[in-house]
């Protein structure tokens, strides 16, 4: 294997790998967005993206190149086998496309890869963003029906006092009543507001959970094609050889 074939398989094992670590469950969104919050990432978001960008065009690239091999290779195989040409070149031919498969196999699951790790980052801090806010809203639903309550206890608290003042007063209470009952609508409507903000907040939260939960099983299958692949390379290599 050439050096920039071992480049790329190494490139290959460490999107596994990171991919892997992402996908742990006792690690939970927060902790991934504090560490793609940190100060660093941002002075060098332009670099990151630039090298994205350079990284998918090189495997593109090579993937490319492995596809004009195969071609070439399989040519070239077909025609020894069918004439009566030296064991040998047959033998060497046959083990030279066996080795453009593989790396187009190395290429193109490292090209997906990069994909997916790039996809799985962004869901995780979308995750992160609607959890956060679901616990901001949360809070605010639970100050706001607190208030409701409190404002409610003092209206019917209100409501006695009127009953044992006499009727001179009575205007003014019933004045403050009003407003009391005012304020105590335009809670309610805060308090509706807030509970349906919540609501979608956590819609949200169980559509990326769900999307997450997909994104991990096809994961999941793409690597045990990967290794079915391997196997099957390996031992035309072997039998080659």
């Amino acid at each position: 294997m050439t050096l920039q074939w071992v480049a790329v398989a190494s490139f290959l094992y460490a999107e596994i790998g990171l991919i892997l670590i992402l996908c742990l469950p006792f690690i939970p969104p927060q902790r991934w967005q504090k560490i793609f919050s940190f100060h660093v990432w941002g002075k060098i978001a332009t670099f990151l993206n630039k090298a994205f960008l350079t990284i998918i065009v090189l495997l593109i690239v090579l993937f490319l190149d492995a596809v004009r091999e195969i071609r070439k290779y399989s040519f070239a195989h077909s025609m020894q086998k069918s004439s009566a040409g030296r064991p040998s070149a047959y033998d060497h031919t046959q083990m030279k496309l066996f080795r453009s498969q593989r790396n187009l196999y190395i290429s193109g699951f490292s090209l997906f890869f990069w994909l997916v790790l790039r996809r799985l980052v962004s869901l995780i801090t979308q995750l992160a963003k609607e959890l956060s806010t679901k616990g901001v809203l949360k809070i605010q639903t639970e100050n706001t029906t607190k208030a409701a309550k409190k404002f409610m206890e003092e209206n019917e608290k209100l409501k006695q006092v009127m009953k044992n003042y006499g009727k001179g007063e009575q205007p003014i209470l019933e004045a403050e009543n009003e407003k009391l009952v005012e304020d105590r609508e335009k809670l309610k409507t805060e308090l509706k507001k807030t509970t349906d903000a919540l609501s979608k907040a956590q819609n949200d939260v169980m559509a990326m959970k769900m999307q997450s939960e997909r994104l991990s099983k096809e994961y999941d299958r793409l690597l045990k094609e990967r290794s079915e692949l391997q196997d099957h390379v390996g031992k035309g290599i072997k039998k080659v050889l």
